[in-house]
Order: C-alpha cells, then structure tokens, then sequence
C-alpha cells in the first residue's frame, strides 16, 4: 500500500512584488507527524510567484521522501489549487514555467489539491515568514524537522508568524537563485550529476533527428574515439562514484567505455531517453522543413507540440526526465554520478535548475561527448556547475 503524505504550502511578498519567501512541510497523512520542512528566502517576487514555489519545494521534498506515495496538496491560494486542478487557464507567462515545474515532479494520479482557510497553514505561513526574515537578516532559513520526522531537538512545536516588515532590502536576491556557495554547511554534500552527451553516431555530423523512435545506431568511430578520451578525463579526475545511461545503444556504448576505464557497473534509466521524433525520424532540419512545413513551424512555437502523431512534445519529455530526475537525486544523496544520455534530456536538466522557461531549450548548444555538471542540494536547491565543456576532446 502507498504511504499517503500531506504537503501544506505557502508563499508571501513584503509589497508585491517585493521582499518573498516560500514555506512547505510534509505531513504523514496518518498521524499528523511533520516529516520534512522546506522554506527559502526568493528575492524580489509576487505572492503568486512565492505560491507556486512553495508547492514546488513541498512536492520535491514529498518526492524524496518516497516517489511513489499519494499526496494531498493543501494550501490557501485559490489561484494555484484551482490552475492545478485543471479548473481554471494559466494565463500569466510567469506562471506557467512554474505550474508545468510543480507537474513534472510527481504523476497526476498520486495527487488531490485542496483549498483551504489561511487559518488552517499557519505552518506553512510560519515557514514562509521565518525564510523572509532570515533573507532580511542575510542568512539562510534552517529546518526544523529533519527529513523523515521529528522535530530536531529544543526547537519549538510552534511559533507565532512573523509581523510583515515594510522596509525592503536594499539588495534582494535574484529570484529563486540557490543559496548554495555562500549558504550553510550543513546541507550537506549535494547529489551531483555529471551530464554527458553521448558520442557522434553516423547521424551526428549530418545533424539528423536521432531520437528514441529511430534505427537506435551505434556510435561510430569518431564516437567511439570520444568515448574513450571523455572516459580518460574523468578517470584522472576521480569523482564519480556511479553511472547511469539512457537505454539507446549509443549511450550504453559510451557509458561502458567510461565504466571499463573507471572499474563501476552502469544502471539503465528508462526516462533519460531522447525525445521521439515520430516520422522527422533520420531526416535533416532542411528535409522537415520541405516535408513537414506546418508541423515543424507549430513544434518551434511551442514545447507542448509533439513533431508529428506519434512523436514526444518537450513538455511531455520534461515530465518523465524530471520524474527520473527526482528518482536518481534520492537514490544518490550526496553521490557523484554520471547520467549518459542525450541533448534534450541534459537541456531539460539544465534548464529546470535555472528555473528557465521552456524556450530555453532552443538556445542551447551541447556537442558529441560534452559535460555539463548540476548539484542537487537538500533544501531543494539547484546549482549549474558545468555547461558543454569539450576540453577533453581537443
């Protein structure tokens, strides 16, 4: 039987926009019992934008905690129960980015959204405000309530909300940027994902849609040359402690080569996958465009457009690379792994730690066998380390 959590969320602006701070804790649905506390201090922002940000952190913090648990979602803002229950359109553009975020982290059928008074998520209001007043303070926010349950030791059950300041800070934070780097230690080491393309197959150079409904080709020689110099690299750095690859045949014959030179076994991950390109499958750009001249200009309008029946939109792909994402940070907690897989898993990956909107995934460039490097912090925080570094290739 799946656990059952409950995830009361809250966000506030000190002047909308203004000075904001998120707050979301996990509750057993059974007991009550608190069993993780998240809240941050975002910078200048709307109290909508704050919302949908404290849902996103209670639902990631749900999802570490166990991936395939029910979850009621409770908070006090009609706006946001309503656009994710599907009842009412999204129509601001900033908020968007952040309804199809808080989607992507766990299925729709292990979730239920719940209006509620604002007097019934004093916790949530009570974590929003302290993140607010610690960011005023320049400090960050610290949990209570470990993850998995109690309170830490000598911290209060309860306490009152914080009085709403009326002076902004003369220098705010840039929205929804992770405290990491300057932040306390004791977030402990973060999940950190090292991103590698995969090497040139024969359709590389001719820059042909290659995804997951294709031929599935191998590397070729080049590829298999850049396998063996990006396997050298990171053998002399050291760090990765496990490796897992998207099922293609060119990513499991990357991933091997760095395996045999760095000694580790490689796990599959189905959703690491590249997008299917339907019936634009092994064409060039040039031969869609003469071929499929609505579809393609409908696919570059927008990422919820799949390329043709039968293909993945990138707002379909989005959803299942962040479900594996979430899955892998919680199996890897404070690990160093290597993800092989393509360009438009990494993209989304990135993309989704910068809190980029969907766009941003034509206004990137990842070559054959680069690295990109994401850390995943405990309070829900992401840090871009590394973007296509190609030096061990050259």
């Amino acid at each position: 039987m799946a656990r059952r959590f409950v995830v009361e969320a809250d966000g506030g602006s000190r002047g909308n926009p203004g000075p904001a701070g998120y707050g979301a804790v996990v509750l057993d649905a059974e007991t009550g019992e608190p069993l993780a506390e998240v809240a941050e201090y975002i910078g200048t922002a709307t109290n909508n934008v704050a919302e949908y940000k404290g849902l996103i952190a209670g639902l990631r913090a749900a999802n570490a905690l166990d991936p395939e648990a029910e979850v009621r979602v409770r908070m006090d803002s009609k706006l946001v129960i309503e656009q994710m229950s599907g009842r009412w359109k999204i129509k601001h553009p900033d908020m968007r980015p952040l309804a199809a975020e808080a989607k992507a982290i766990m299925p729709p059928g292990q979730l239920t959204y719940e209006w509620i008074p604002r007097e019934k998520n004093k916790h949530a209001d009570r974590l929003a405000n302290e993140a607010m007043d610690a960011g005023k303070r320049g400090e960050q926010w610290q949990p209570k309530v470990p993850p998995g349950g109690t309170l830490a030791a000598g911290a209060p059950e309860a306490a009152a909300p914080a009085a709403p300041a009326d002076d902004a800070l003369a220098e705010p934070a840039a929205t929804g940027a992770p405290a990491v780097g300057w932040g306390s230690a004791d977030l402990g080491t973060p999940a950190t994902f090292v991103l590698l393309r995969h090497g040139e197959t024969p359709l590389t150079p001719e820059k042909r849609f290659s995804g997951s409904g294709g031929t599935d080709p191998g590397l070729s020689d080049v590829g298999r040359h850049q396998a063996e110099r990006v396997a050298a690299a990171l053998a002399a750095r050291g760090t990765i402690q496990a490796i897992v690859t998207s099922p293609l045949r060119r990513c499991r014959e990357t991933a091997d080569a760095v395996a045999r030179r760095l000694g580790l076994d490689v796990r599959v991950e189905e959703g690491l996958r590249e997008t299917d390109f339907g019936a634009w499958e092994g064409l060039t750009f040039a031969e869609v465009k003469e071929r499929h001249p609505k579809d393609l200009e409908a696919w570059l309008a927008s990422t919820k457009v799949a390329p043709t029946a039968g293909g993945e939109s990138f707002a379909t792909v989005t959803r299942r690379v962040a479900l594996s994402r979430d899955k892998l940070i919680a199996r890897y907690t404070g690990r160093t792994v290597l993800l092989v897989t393509h360009v438009t898993p990494i993209k989304t990956l990135v993309r989704l730690a910068l809190g980029a909107p969907p766009e941003t995934l034509f206004r990137m460039e990842l070559s054959a066998a680069s690295l990109s490097a994401v850390a995943y912090y405990a309070d829900g925080n992401a840090s871009l380390r590394l973007l296509n570094e190609t030096a061990h290739l050259r």
